[in-house]
């Protein structure tokens, strides 16, 4: 299990904790567009949508796309999700949480949730058949949405 901290009050970046509490990984969600970085170790990722205003989140690492999701629809918090040759549906747990959900084939495989409910700490508990950069870049996509859903409430 994971957990994500803001790094200051106000900041979209986050560090990435380990079970034992060690620094792992940091992300950073851009001001203007909705694209990113993902710092894991000594590896740098890429985290960007395909168009200013539309199109698929992608995560690259070495010039490679990973994994990519897209929106089904902009009225509804989920993403449709493909790493490698398997599909997941990231969706909110319902309309009034902040709380998350992965499914594969309709079956719960992890969560990323706040911590409490009002702060933007969070809890990620997804399955370790996911490669820890991806899991890192679907935690970023749920931070994506509650930076949207704080903007829209300011």
């Amino acid at each position: 299990m994971l957990r994500a901290y803001p790094q200051s009050w106000f900041s979209w970046k986050f560090r990435i904790l380990d079970e034992s509490d060690r620094d792992i990984a940091t992300i950073d969600i851009g001001w203007i567009r909705e694209d990113g970085q993902l710092k894991l170790g000594e590896k740098t990722y890429r985290i960007y949508r395909e168009k200013l205003f539309g199109g698929a989140f992608i995560i690259q690492g070495d010039g490679q796309e990973m994994a990519r999701a897209e929106k089904p629809s902009a009225f509804l918090r989920s993403f449709a999700v493909t790493y490698r040759d398997r599909q997941f549906k990231l969706q909110a747990a319902s309309a009034v949480v902040r709380e998350f959900r992965l499914t594969e084939n309709d079956e719960l495989i992890g969560t990323v949730k706040p911590e409490n409910a009002l702060m933007r700490k969070a809890v990620i508990d997804l399955p370790d058949s996911i490669e820890l950069s991806v899991q890192i870049f679907l935690t970023w996509l749920v931070l994506v949405l509650w930076k949207r859903d704080q903007e829209s409430s300011s």
